[in-house]
């Protein structure tokens, strides 16, 4: 298919996302280091989200654009939650308070409650989060045997649900209309335990290395996030446990395991180092 589509609105590590026909529409194209099998996994995924009816943009087909596939998906017309929590952390980093912000705070908590509705389905055929799991873990370079060994006894020891998990819970996945969040990006969805999707939560914010991912953010910001990364886990447990009853002690024992499947992920060499002594720490 040779299309002419509309002017880019977005890029990612893996995609672009282009106009598409009308207002209402968008494309997201595969980069080349996005193979098809991912693109079709996210556009099932996604449907599968759509169809249980959480807040997710309509997914309407698997297209191919002169040799990139890609899905086309409903526009929404909405800021990420990313970008605003972090407008937020610069101007809150100048003012010399180091107490979360009434802002900051709302964010963290609509991200708890979105994450609780999603958790609320069951049963929906998706991937087991279990085997994704133990397969990263099989495959995390930076572990020797005897440390994946062990670090997969404990998952083997971990209860097993059947819950429908995001499976990349981070704000830059949430775009806000209208005060509401709506999710994108389900190609790591799964069947499992919402405890998996919280911890990895906790370990984005405990661990990630901002620089990497926001090369021109103040100094004054990152020293400021540094010092309140404790209080927004704080104040996402206490809006999901008041939602779910679920606590910090049942996620804890997730927290080497979900670790240890970032080691795949792209992430910078601090943030690797974190996660392994992380992970050693709890061995």
């Amino acid at each position: 298919m040779s299309i002419k589509f509309g002017a880019k609105i977005g890029e990612g590590k893996g995609s672009e996302v282009f106009e598409w026909e009308n207002e209402h529409k968008i494309v997201k194209l595969a980069k080349p280091n996005t193979n098809r099998y991912s693109i079709n996994l996210e556009y099932e995924n996604s449907r599968l989200a759509w169809q249980h009816g959480l807040p997710v943009p309509r997914p309407f087909a698997v297209v191919d654009i002169d040799g990139r596939p890609g899905i086309v998906f409903e526009r929404v017309y909405g800021e990420p939650l990313m970008k605003r929590f972090m407008n937020q952390i610069v101007n809150r980093s100048f003012s010399g308070e180091d107490a979360l912000s009434t802002g900051e705070n709302d964010f963290v908590r609509i991200t708890a409650r979105i994450l609780y509705d999603i958790h609320q389905r069951s049963n929906v055929p998706l991937p087991s989060q279990r085997h994704i799991i133990k397969r990263a873990i099989e495959s995390a370079a930076y572990l020797t045997a005897d440390e994946k060994s062990a670090v997969l006894a404990i998952l083997d020891a971990l209860p097993e649900k059947k819950q429908l998990c995001h499976g990349d819970p981070n704000p830059g996945n949430i775009l806000i209309r209208d005060g509401k969040g709506i999710v994108i990006d389900w190609v790591c969805a799964a069947t499992g335990n919402p405890e998996a999707d919280l911890a990895e939560y906790i370990i984005m914010i405990r661990y990630a290395v901002l620089l990497s991912y926001f090369p021109k953010l103040p100094g004054e910001a990152v020293a400021y996030f540094d010092t309140i990364r404790e209080s927004i886990v704080t104040i996402f447990m206490d809006e999901y446990s008041k939602m779910s009853g679920t606590t910090y002690d049942d996620i804890d024992a997730w927290i080497a395991p979900i670790a240890a499947r970032k080691l795949t992920a792209d992430v910078c060499e601090a943030e690797r180092n974190l996660l392994l002594h992380e992970i050693r720490r709890r061995l």
